[in-house]
């Protein structure tokens, strides 16, 4: 073969671009084209949804799901409230670091306190019909939030006495609590701050940068007007139109109801978490200025089921991490048990954030969380790669619809069949 000089070679030792092999990592435009498919797919649904139903959404019927009385706000009243607990673990502290009372004592107020903000609400919530469903999960869930919190803040506040009262013994010295900073500004910081997990000294960034909070702030009041139009103009008439075949339980219009409610379901899922993990905690991050940012990994690449409940909501895991799976593991529990009290953690929470607003308990989302445990070692064990995508992917796309689907229908049974007036309404 005829030798050439270098300036006339065309060809290198190279992979092609869409081999796993290549170093190439930029596929915006395969995203862009995946976006514009999935608007011009759905374009059709939503075309012949507007001209079969007309326009749904109605700013009164908005309302309505968290209002029965505009003159009647017993959910932000249940907020309001929760200020009792975040002052009585504050003073506890307090008296904690003045050596007041007994960490023994500090341990029972602290009990008492973190059972009654789980308590207390699901019994307002329960016995006061006024709060409608999404009202009580509302506030529900600013309670779980702060059950959580102060249970952080318990934590880290006790590692802190034992670590500085160990240093002192050491040194024989004076404990020194000035070193916490036990104020209303400081906790109050870390109730609104997006993070679980509480520390004495948060990293902060050097100042709010405008353009951005303007446009986590245009993010968010554009994003909750998607899904609020989402549901009213898609999802509420296919949720209509199965009532009376869930309750004949025909299976193959059941299966077809399903189909068509995964689509929107799963849009609602997608647009909430940016909604919520990307436009709202940045808000709320760059308002307070706080500046660790994790709150989502990529999620979407998850090849296992645990992968993805790992990093799809960051200030949870860090807490279950931090507050629930290392101490199981300290106390002598083994991975898979500690793993296993984490789902069981995580499906009560779930099932009390659905069931309690509702005022019904069918338990859909505590057996949907806990069948997590055996699709995880079933994915994990049978399927890797693109194939362990896929399947999580299959099973968020899927398996929330089905759980929707056994809700409305429950709650339909349990509540409105018997009103002819709320019966022919949905």
């Amino acid at each position: 073969m005829s030798s050439f000089s270098p300036s006339y070679s065309c060809h290198k030792l190279q992979e092609s671009m869409l081999s796993s092999a290549s170093s190439f990592k930029n596929y915006r435009g395969i995203l862009n084209w995946c976006v514009v498919m999935l608007v011009l797919s759905n374009a059709r649904l939503f075309l012949e949804n507007l001209l079969r139903n007309g326009i749904l959404v109605d700013p009164i019927q908005v309302v309505s799901l968290f209002l029965k009385d505009p003159y009647s706000w017993p959910a932000a009243c249940l907020v309001i409230v929760s200020n009792v607990f975040i002052l009585v673990a504050l003073y506890t502290e307090r008296k904690l670091a003045m050596g007041s009372i007994s960490e023994k004592v500090g341990l029972l107020i602290y009990i008492f306190n973190l059972t009654i903000i789980l308590c207390f609400p699901m019994v307002v919530v329960l016995k006061l019909l006024s709060i409608t469903p999404v009202g009580g999960a509302f506030a529900l869930g600013v309670y779980t939030i702060l059950f959580l919190k102060l249970y952080s803040y318990k934590d880290v506040n006790w590692w802190c006495r034992e670590r500085t009262q160990a240093k002192a013994r050491k040194t024989h010295g004076n404990v020194d609590w000035s070193y916490f900073d036990l104020c209303f500004s400081d906790i109050y910081y870390f109730v609104f701050a997006p993070t679980l997990c509480y520390e004495l000294n948060f990293p902060r960034s050097e100042s709010i940068r405008m353009g951005f909070l303007l446009r986590r702030l245009f993010e968010m009041t554009y994003f909750i007007s998607n899904v609020l139009s989402i549901v009213f103009q898609w999802m509420v008439p296919i949720i209509r139109s199965s009532m009376k075949p869930l309750q004949e339980m025909d299976y193959s219009r059941m299966t077809e109801r399903l189909l068509r409610l995964a689509v929107p379901n799963h849009l609602i899922w997608l647009i909430f978490f940016y909604w919520f993990f990307h436009s709202s905690m940045n808000f709320v991050a760059e308002l307070l200025r706080f500046g660790d940012r994790e709150f989502y990994r990529d999620w979407w690449n998850s090849e296992t089921i645990t992968y993805f409940w790992q990093n799809w909501n960051i200030p949870v895991h860090k807490w279950c991490l931090r507050h629930f799976y290392k101490p199981l593991l300290r106390r002598g529990a083994g991975k898979l048990l500690s793993q296993s009290a984490v789902f069981f953690a995580s499906a009560f929470f779930h099932e009390y954030l659905v069931s309690v607003p509702l005022r019904m308990f069918r338990l859909w989302a505590f057996m949907g969380m806990m069948a997590q445990l055996p699709l995880a070692w079933f994915v994990a064990r049978f399927l890797r790669g693109n194939y362990g995508n896929a399947a999580v992917w299959l099973s968020l796309i899927i398996g929330q619809p089905i759980t929707v689907l056994m809700y409305v229908h429950d709650y339909y049974v349990t509540h409105c069949q018997d009103d002819p007036t709320i019966a022919e309404a949905l």
